[in-house]
């Protein structure tokens, strides 16, 4: 069993059921069943879909002393996920709102409150990492501490910056270039898809550079070799909301490329794990289990 560290963000999210994009006004609409609340975070996505996947999973995050900061403590023990390195930091728990319609699409409106500004105590990194074999290492800023002794100490180094649309973007930095396995989204992007992701190899030296495309797939750009190739969309169930697609793409490729090391197949399986997880409206939702991952890539 792999031991992986997760480092992000937890929020509590709700979701809102739209009609469809542009929102027109009025005063008040009743969506019965449409409107959820859960916990979430790019952090917490990542950390339930690695262990639903059979991983053994510690999640380190900031919370707040509040009364939504009880929900992520449920959540924690309902999900068997361990709270060793949840802290209470935080002034307020972080919270988003996320409006989808029926085609998936989705608007997302996230308060972080103060995690940006949180000091990370100086024993937390080493306490971390001396669990991992793998560290996921979310682009927020509490995750930076931990970059540099990770390299240090040899361990694998995963990491998701989502939106680019500058190469050498200056918040990113640190992450693109600690990053041996480095994933992002195409929204935004510099360029084309294949010239960014051979920028970023030859700028950073990732190991492994993977750009999500939505339904037209994903690339997989390998430093060994050169190679860059779409791996297409698959549809597994009718989706229902997109919200969280990039996390279990994520997760399921470095569970899958940390067990094979073959990236070619965990890209396949992460697509299905990804289109199977899209059948529901949270992010945190339609994890599917090793097991039934492997039969579906059979």
């Amino acid at each position: 069993m792999t031991r992986i560290l997760v480092s992000g963000l937890i929020n509590i999210e709700n979701t809102a059921a739209v009609d469809g994009f542009p929102i027109p006004y009025f005063p008040v609409r009743f969506a019965f069943f449409g409107v959820r609340s859960s916990v979430s975070g790019v952090g917490y996505n990542v950390a339930k879909a690695l262990s639903s996947l059979g991983d053994d999973v510690r999640l380190l995050s900031f919370i707040g002393h509040d009364a939504a900061s009880s929900l992520v403590r449920l959540a924690f023990a309902a999900d068997g996920l361990s709270p060793e390195f949840l802290s209470g930091g935080a002034r307020e728990t972080p919270q988003s709102v996320i409006l989808y319609e029926p085609s998936g699409r989705r608007q997302i409106h996230v308060d972080l409150k103060d995690v940006q500004e949180i000091p990370v105590p100086e024993e937390l990194p080493e306490r971390a990492l001396a669990f991992a074999d793998v560290c996921a290492l979310c682009n927020i800023n509490f995750s930076r501490p931990l970059l540099s002794r990770a390299r240090r100490e040899g361990k694998l180094i995963a990491t998701d910056v989502h939106v680019l649309s500058d190469v050498n973007d200056a918040y990113n930095r640190d992450f693109l270039s600690a990053a041996d396995i480095l994933f992002l989204s195409d929204e935004s992007l510099p360029g084309p898809p294949h010239e960014v992701a051979r920028e970023l190899i030859g700028t950073y030296g990732n190991r492994i550079v993977v750009i999500g495309m939505g339904e037209k797939g994903a690339l997989l750009a390998l430093r060994e070799g050169g190679s860059a190739e779409i791996h297409p969309a698959v549809t597994s169930r009718p989706v229902v909301n997109t919200i969280g697609a990039g996390d279990a793409l994520f997760s399921a490729f470095l569970h899958l490329y940390v067990k094979t090391k073959d990236p070619r197949l965990a890209i396949r399986g992460a697509i299905l794990f990804a289109s199977h997880k899209i059948g529901t409206a949270g992010a945190a939702e339609g994890f599917l289990t090793e097991p039934e991952l492997m039969e579906r890539i059979r």
